[in-house]
């Protein structure tokens, strides 16, 4: 347990915790902690396995330089972040804190990062939390876990969901140390976007995590979640690539870089496998958490309708043309043809009818709005409607949120696009990958928004509350965050009936 903090020396506020001393730096108004180990090393004996408590250290510990990431896929050239041989404490976690004083009793929030569950790490420049912990008065914890194979592929006789029980490992060191920071253990909010959003939701659904946050954000649900057939089948094309089986036997004297690669080679390839891996074959998502039965034992939105997020306080939302960054990335933006969004339809629509219900319920909708809408709908949209629909059924509560200003960047052609939500909520308008969709120098209307949402955020994070109703099932409210922002009945209704009865259940294995 946490035991206290010294006194800060100049700009080095050192802080106790159980495993030793740390001493971190004081930047921007608030002290630092950088490369914090949570768990030990996962190399050698430990590959693979489910993360083990960190060793002590005598002394005063250096805590000024983020811990290296684990292992990354190729995608934005994140590869080239990885880490050498000689850099195993991939994970570790980084604390700002305005009041490194045992006493102050501040809440905490613990960001997840996103990346498709292939790349991430809590070390990005757009997710420093300086801003958000200053001016919220919070206590702002980011972390790395393994991503890719290394965290989530099916791997005989190794732990499943390694990723997400790295997650709770970081946690439970929140739990044990973080009154060391100021911040106060049973006021903690997890927050994530995208894949972290995800892991979000597989946290509300799982046993080894309960207790251990007493509030989430989800901003961006991933709706994938992989049946464990459909699991040891990829990881099978994953290990064949070098020639070996999925076994921690054969895989764990390979190279982390090399195995990524041979992950970003299957990927590439992915369609051809469509007739067996379905849906995640054609979005090439070939790494989600598995509901194993045991870690994750079911689905969140099984898990959360059957109330195992009651006492959780949940803020959950998406923005509103997630796709369209991810089709300009493919190069398909203003180039959608017939054809494809007739496949996409085919291929995403909910139902046996979903295809014709789109047309009839966008009848003005041209190749590229389809297109974008079923995507949008079925990775992001409807995934995080329902996991607060599910929390209602549970016995708990929910807002809703939905982000509808349009990103400025690269000409103001992306709209509320996925991703956007991240530099506004963090505060960093001019620095990262995705505050390039600020655009060049930040508008003061993008000053006036980032405000209100960390507002909204740090607010829940302290009282529960973000500033606007609760969710439910009558007047279904909801905070449209834009200039102005304003609360209003969800607005995608033609999306939430056709969404309406659909089941976000694991994705199968398909044979063939």
């Amino acid at each position: 347990m946490a035991t206290g903090a010294a006194e800060p020396t100049g700009s080095e506020p050192e802080a106790r915790t159980a495993a030793g001393v740390l001493r971190g730096r004081v930047e921007q108004g608030v002290a630092v902690f950088r490369g914090i180990p949570f768990a030990e090393p996962p190399v050698d004996a430990l590959r693979f396995a489910a993360p083990q408590p960190v060793r002590g250290w005598d002394g005063v510990r250096p805590a000024v330089s983020y811990g290296p990431p684990p292992p990354q896929a190729g995608h934005f050239g994140m590869a080239a972040l990885s880490p050498d041989a000689a850099e195993t404490d991939w994970l570790t976690v980084n604390v700002w804190t305005p009041a490194p004083d045992p006493g102050a009793g501040l809440p905490v929030m613990v960001w997840i990062p996103g990346g498709a569950y292939v790349i991430g790490m809590g070390s990005l420049p757009e997710y420093d939390g300086a801003r958000l912990a200053r001016d919220g008065g919070v206590v702002v914890v980011t972390l790395n876990y393994r991503v890719g194979i290394e965290g989530f592929a099916w791997i005989e006789r190794a732990p499943a969901n390694r990723g997400l029980l790295d997650q709770v490992a970081a946690l439970e060191w929140v739990r044990d140390s973080i009154r060391a920071f100021g911040g106060d253990s049973d006021r903690v909010t997890v927050f994530g976007q995208s894949a972290g959003a995800g892991s979000v939701a597989a946290l509300l659904a799982m046993p080894r995590a309960a207790g251990l946050f007493r509030r989430a954000i989800a901003q961006s649900v991933v709706g994938t979640f992989f049946s464990p057939e459909l699991a040891a089948d990829i990881a099978t094309a994953f290990a064949a690539e070098l020639g070996l089986r999925p076994t921690v036997a054969d895989l764990s004297a390979v190279d982390p870089n090399r195995l990524c690669a041979a992950g970003d080679a299957v990927a590439a390839k992915s369609a051809s496998f469509a007739g067996r891996w379905g849906q995640a074959a054609h979005r090439s998502i070939l790494v989600s958490p598995v509901v194993d039965g045991d870690v994750l034992p079911r689905t969140p939105w099984q898990a959360v309708a059957d109330g195992a997020a009651r006492d959780v306080d949940v803020l959950v939302g998406h923005t509103r043309h997630e796709q369209r960054l991810l089709t300009a990335l493919d190069g398909l933006l203003g180039q959608v043809t017939q054809e494809q969004a007739d496949s996409a339809l085919k291929l995403f629509a909910p139902g046996p009818d979903g295809s014709r219900r789109y047309r009839a319920a966008y009848p003005a909708a041209g190749p590229d709005e389809l297109y974008e809408l079923v995507h949008s709908d079925w990775l992001f949209r409807m995934p995080s409607l329902h996991l607060a629909s599910a929390q209602l059924t549970g016995g708990g509560h929910a807002h809703v949120y939905e982000l509808t200003w349009p990103a400025p960047g690269m000409g103001g052609i992306l709209g509320a696009c996925h991703g956007l939500d991240v530099p506004l909520v963090f505060g960093n308008l001019s620095s990262g990958q995705p505050a390039m969709l600020i655009g060049e120098s930040p508008s003061a209307a993008a000053e006036e928004l980032s405000a209100s949402m960390r507002a909204a955020w740090t607010s829940f994070a302290a009282h529960g509350d973000p500033g606007w109703p609760a969710y439910d099932a009558g007047q279904r409210l909801t905070r449209f965050f834009d200039t102005p922002s304003t609360v209003t009945a969800y607005p995608e209704e033609a999306a939430r009936l056709l969404w309406e009865h659909h089941t976000f259940a694991a994705l199968p294995l398909l044979g063939g």
